[in-house]
C-alpha cells in the first residue's frame, strides 16, 4: 500500500512540512502494523492472498494421479485434522468424483487448480478464462458449487490471472511457506521445511502422485503444528473479516 503526498513549499513553512511528513510516516507504519492478510495485487485491483494474521492453513494441490490423495485423506482423518484446503484441477476431479465427494463430506475446503496444468502467465486472458470456466463446469457437475478460491496451476500468475479470477468471482491464493514436497527431497527434509511454519502461514503440500514422500512426512508435521498450539483453519476462514496489504504484480 503506497501513499503519495504533494506539498507546496510556498504554502507551508519548513517546520510545518517536517511535522506533517513525520505524521504521515508514523501513520504509514501504524497502518502497516494493523493490517491482517498480506496479498499480492494489481495496483488498485484484485488481490492474491498468501498469508494470514493468525492460525495456519494446510493446502494441498492435486493435478493428477490415482495413488496419493486417498492416503493423505486417511492421515488427516487419523490425526483429527478437521480443516484443510484442497486445490483440485478440474480434469482430476472429473476422473475422481468419489474422492471429491469424500473431501467435501469430511469437511475440507475445495479450491480450483485450473482445469489443465498450464502456466497462466503464458496464456492470454481469454485462454485463462476458458480454463477456469471449464473447471467451473466440471465441479458443478459434481455438485460442488460454492468454490471461491483459485490457485494458479503452476503457481505462476500475473495481472491477467488476477483480473480473470476476480471477474469470475474468485480470489487467487498463493502460499507463504513451501514444503517442497514436490521435489521429493526426502521425508526429513520435507519435515524440516514445514517446521518453519508459524501463525498466519499458508503451507503448500501436494497430493498428486508426483509427491511420493508427503504422506510419510505428514503425521510428524501435524504433530509439530499441534505442539506449537497453532490452530488449523481453511484458507477462507483465515481470510474472513481480515484487511489486506498489497504488493503490486506487474
Amino acid at each position: 500500500m503506497n501513499f503519495f503526498y504533494v506539498f507546496n513549499g510556498k504554502s507551508f513553512k519548513q517546520l510545518a512540512l517536517i511535522i506533517t511528513t513525520a505524521f504521515f510516516a508514523a501513520w504509514f507504519l501504524y497502518v502497516g502494523n494493523i493490517i491482517h492478510v498480506p496479498a499480492f495485487s494489481t495496483k488498485d485491483g484484485p488481490k492474491a492472498i498468501y498469508k494470514g494474521e493468525k492460525d495456519l492453513a494446510l493446502t494441498f494441490n492435486i493435478g493428477w494421479g490415482d495413488e496419493k490423495a486417498e492416503p493423505i485423506l486417511d492421515i488427516l482423518k487419523k490425526e483429527n485434522v478437521k480443516s484443510a484446503t484442497f486445490f483440485l484441477s478440474g480434469s482430476w476431479a472429473e476422473r475422481h468424483p468419489d474422492l471429491v465427494t469424500r473431501i467435501v463430506k469430511e469437511g475440507y475446503e475445495i479450491g480450483i487448480l485450473g482445469y489443465n496444468y498450464e502456466d497462466y502467465t503464458e496464456l492470454e486472458e481469454q485462454k485463462i478464462t476458458q480454463d477456469l470456466a471449464k473447471a467451473q463446469v466440471a465441479f458443478k457437475k459434481l455438485n460442488v458449487t460454492n468454490i471461491k478460491l483459485v490457485r494458479a496451476p503452476t503457481g505462476h500468475f500475473d495481472q491477467k490471472t488476477l483480473k480473470v479470477a476476480n471477474r469470475l468471482g474468485y480470489t487467487v491464493v498463493h502460499w507463504s511457506l513451501d514444503s517442497k514436497d514436490w521435489t521429493n527431497p526426502g521425508v526429513e527434509e520435507i519435515i524440516k521445511n514445514a517446521s518453519h511454519a508459524k501463525k498466519g502461514d499458508i503451507l503448500l503440500f501436494h497430493a498428486s502422485d508426483s509427491a511420493k514422500q508427503t504422506a510419510v512426512a505428514l503425521p510428524q508435521i501435524i504433530n509439530d503444528i499441534k505442539r506449537k498450539n497453532l490452530k488449523l483453519v481453511t484458507v477462507s476462514a483465515m481470510m474472513a473479516n481480515a484487511e489486506t496489504i498489497t504488493n503490486e504484480i506487474k
